[in-house]
Formats: C-alpha cells, structure tokens, sequence
C-alpha cells in the first residue's frame, strides 16, 4: 500500500512563484515529534528561567536580611559589652563597700574586664550573645545578692547605732563618777556603777537611745527608776526622778521625754542616778555621752 502523502503548498505574497511541499506520514510524525520536543525544551528552559529568577530575587532578599541581622547583632554586640563594663564597674565598687564594711564570707565573684565589641562570627553569633546574656544575667544576680546582704548589714549597723546610748540624759554637771569612791552615807569606799548627774528638781530626764521601757519602778534606794531596753545587750537606768513619764511596753526615740529629776529614794539632793549596762554588766557612761 502506498505510503499516504501530505501536501504543503506555499504561495508567497506579491509572487506568482507556487511552492509546494510533501510530507509523508513518517516526515510528519517526525516533524510534529520535533516540535513537540522544541516546545517543550522552550517550556523547560522558561521555568528553569522563572525559577532561577524567583531564587535569585529570594537570594537577594535573604542577603538583605542577613545584613540587617547581622548589623542588629553587632549593635547588641556593643550594647552588651558596654553593660558588661558597667558590671565590672558595679563589682568593683561591690567590693570596696564590702571591704569597708568588713563583711565575711564570700565575696560574689568579679567578671573580668574585655576591651571593644564582642566578636562573633556567622555561625555561633546567636548562641555567643545567648551565652553572654546568660553571663550578664548570673552578674546581675549576684550584684542583686551582694546588694541585699550589704543593705542588711547597713540596716543592722543603723538599728545598731540607735540602740546605742548617746549623748546626756539631762542637763546638769556631774557630781560623782564611775569607778570607787568614798560613799555619801558611810564613808567609806565603794564601787559607783552610774553618773551622778545633779540638776534642779523637775529637770527633763531623755532617753539616750531607742528603745522599749522594761521596768518602771518605785525602791527604797534607786527611788522612782525607769528602765529602758535598747536591745543588742544595752540597758539603761534613770533613777531618783521626782515623776515618771513613761509606761512599761511603750517604745521610746531618743530624746525623749521619759522622766523629771527628782530626790527620791536614798538620794541626798536632786539629781540623776544614770546607769548603761551592757549584756548586763554596768560600763563606764562617759564611753556613750
């Protein structure tokens, strides 16, 4: 059977000239394979070529990213390195305070000093900064513990201070001191554990230091006496007052008004029997006036 043909006549504009063309069915299947193969290689290359467009673009926009993080990590860089020099700061005059203050124990650990930013390459940049955010942290918390136990003992230096006797209890001169001497009444020598300080009758007699009023009594010898507790083993005696002012359990400030001098008691004229106890053991006043 002969091999069908098909014809492809081409007649070009402005010419009389007739060109004519035969394709077999096998030229045919060729020539359509062929520009099936062609059209698909154009459609191949056409998306590799969008594809490639897509991801340069994403390329682009990823590097664009990748600079703006990277300069925002330099900038932490130096923000942190310049709290870590602050902390250096802040530890080092912890530790001047604390020398100063002669606290024992531990002293929290100082963080060492670096100069310039802090480098930190594309791999670990996250995880450095993590790890010196963590470090800048563990700073805190120990400058934040140190703090507290230096306010304590501050605190305690303060209370410290305002429980201890300072300054006269009344005004007036003293007539007899602390340590032996010869007694008004027999004459002979004996130890005298307070101030006598003489001052008219009705005198303002002042606590010398904060405190609670633990004992406020009326004896044969002391006469009307008040005693105050200031707490840290001191104890205070205000005796021979003509008026007492003061409660027991009331809390007191120092300077204020807790009793008048009198004569009361075994007293040969108007003063004031003062008397500092420590843990008690009667001292010396005039360490405290």
């Amino acid at each position: 059977m002969a091999e069908q043909q098909l014809s492809i006549i081409v007649i070009p504009d402005g010419s009389h000239r007739v060109r004519r063309f035969r394709l077999g069915t096998r030229g045919l299947k060729w020539t359509v394979g062929f520009i099936a193969v062609f059209l698909l290689g154009v459609s191949l290359l056409a998306v590799d070529y969008c594809r490639t467009t897509f991801d340069r673009s994403e390329l682009q926009q990823l590097r664009a990213d990748n600079g703006s993080q990277q300069e925002l990590i330099r900038t932490l860089s130096v923000g942190l390195e310049s709290l870590r020099r602050d902390m250096v700061i802040l530890a080092q005059n912890d530790a001047k305070v604390r020398l100063m203050a002669e606290l024992v124990g531990p002293t929290p650990e100082v963080p060492a000093g670096l100069g310039g930013p802090l480098e930190v390459d594309a791999a670990g940049e996250l995880s450095e900064l993590q790890q010196h955010i963590d470090q800048i942290r563990r700073d805190i918390d120990l400058r934040r513990q140190s703090l507290e136990e230096i306010q304590s003992f501050f605190n305690d230096q303060s209370s410290l201070l305002a429980a201890k006797p300072k300054g006269w209890p009344t005004k007036g001169w003293v007539t007899s001191g602390f340590g032996r001497r010869l007694s008004p009444f027999t004459g002979r020598r004996k130890v005298h554990h307070s101030y006598d300080i003489a001052a008219r009758t009705g005198t303002p007699v002042l606590a010398t230091a904060n405190g609670v009023v633990s004992r406020v009594v009326s004896l044969s010898d002391y006469g009307k006496m008040v005693v105050l507790d200031h707490g840290y083993g001191y104890q205070t005696y205000y005796a021979h007052n003509s008026k007492i002012l003061v409660k027991v359990g009331q809390r007191i400030q120092r300077g204020e008004k807790i009793a008048a001098v009198g004569n009361t008691g075994r007293s040969t004229g108007s003063h004031l029997h003062y008397e500092v106890r420590l843990n008690g053991v009667p001292v010396n006043p005039k360490r405290y006036l």
